[in-house]
């Protein structure tokens, strides 16, 4: 079965057990509230035969039975009146509220009106209240669905705690086994380079050819740096956003199609701002938005990088004019797997999202977009004070 039908069942049999439940302390509710009326109606009677019995009748007969029935209730809270109104006496509240006039006044008042029947003794009248029994198992129900709820509420957060933490050493696997195998390939091609400029140390164009292969291997180094820091903290130092900024616009502006108009937009409050940055890991994040965005363009339209600075954040922001992204997969777009493309692992946002979250302590999201007008994805960060000393 899939997860999607576990969870059906999951909820269905805890639907049933809730329902049993409530049905079950419900029944016990009316039988309990019978028995207590049949109890007191009990009293009333004993308390109506001694009242109305004749002293001849009384030497004859053993009233100790009565008297067991009106010593026997000591759960039922009662309040016995006199036809005039008066109050005659009280059991069951307590034993300093059975004699605290004002306090059964005042219960009289509310049974009255809640239009409670009271049942006769004799000339006078018996009002009686639940039981605390009675009322604890009124709120039965309620609390146990209550537990229920906890119980499913942190069996859930368990499991997607242990998941999340399954997924994030996939993850961090993943990674460093990529680092680990990017090294022997990166070493081989510095070793090529390294002949070509032996072998044609005289020839300008394959020295050219030597230098920018040169600058390909230095870059494969640094991406397999970056995977290598995947898993653990890495050190943070303070950086000015413009700088961070324009070496990912630099960079990327030489890999962009010609038909993308690329632009940065970086206002001088904003470019000397300080940010607690890694500059590899935050320069990774910023040009992994800048290629889907790419990616979201087909290869034409406008594509604006810039930065701002708003209260004590530096917000900083990728604009394409592609796709879109529908409301309702905004937030999706961060999950691990997913993708709209046909090949990829749907990981790079994700990767994204935590290296911002979780190691600089920023915010990543989708400011911004409209299906066939663009998306607009931003980054905030905390702004460092200018003497912040440079954080591990």
């Amino acid at each position: 079965m899939t997860p999607r039908t576990w969870n059906f069942l999951l909820a269905l049999v805890g639907a049933v057990i809730v329902a049993g439940s409530a049905y079950s302390a419900y029944y016990l509710v009316r039988q309990l509230a019978r028995e207590e009326r049949d109890k007191v109606a009990e009293w009333a009677q004993a308390q109506r035969y001694l009242q109305t019995m004749s002293a001849a009748e009384a030497e004859v007969c053993d009233v100790s039975l009565y008297e067991n029935v009106l010593q026997g209730n000591t759960t039922v809270p009662m309040v016995l009146v006199a036809p005039s109104g008066e109050i005659i006496g009280a059991r069951n509240f307590g034993e300093r509220r059975d004699a605290d006039s004002a306090y059964l006044a005042a219960r009289l008042r509310e049974a009255v009106a809640d239009g409670a029947e009271p049942i006769t003794g004799g000339t006078n009248a018996v009002y009686y209240f639940e039981s605390n029994l009675l009322r604890a198992l009124r709120f039965f129900p309620v609390i146990q669905l209550a537990l229920i709820a906890t119980f499913v509420g942190l069996g859930y957060f368990a499991v997607t705690s242990v998941r999340r933490a399954e997924q994030n050493r996939v993850w961090v696997g993943m990674a460093k086994e990529t680092a680990h195998q990017l090294g022997t390939p990166i070493s081989a091609i510095m070793a090529w380079v390294e002949f070509l400029r032996a072998e044609y140390a005289d020839d300008e164009e394959i020295g050219g050819v030597a230098g920018e292969l040169e600058r390909d291997v230095e870059r494969l180094q640094l991406v397999a740096e970056r995977f290598n820091k995947i898993g653990s903290a890495p050190d943070l130092s303070p950086v000015p956003v413009g700088e961070v900024v324009g070496e990912v616009y630099h960079y990327m502006s030489a890999r962009t199609p010609r038909h993308v108009d690329f632009t940065l937009a970086v206002p001088a409050e904003a470019a000397g701002a300080l940010v607690a940055v890694n500059r590899h890991l935050f320069a990774w994040v910023l040009e992994n938005l800048l290629r889907n965005a790419l990616d979201a363009m087909d290869g034409r339209g406008e594509l604006r990088l810039a930065a701002t600075l708003d209260g004590e954040a530096a917000e900083i922001t990728v604009t394409d004019s592609g796709k879109g992204i529908p409301p309702g997969k905004r937030k999706a777009v961060f999950r691990p797997g997913y993708t709209t493309k046909q090949r990829g692992w749907g990981l790079g946002l994700s990767l994204a999202k935590r290296i911002v979250e979780d190691y600089h302590g920023g915010k990543v999201f989708v400011k911004d977009s409209a299906v066939g007008r663009g998306s607009t994805f931003a980054v905030r960060l905390p702004v460092a004070p200018p003497d912040a000393p440079s954080p591990t």
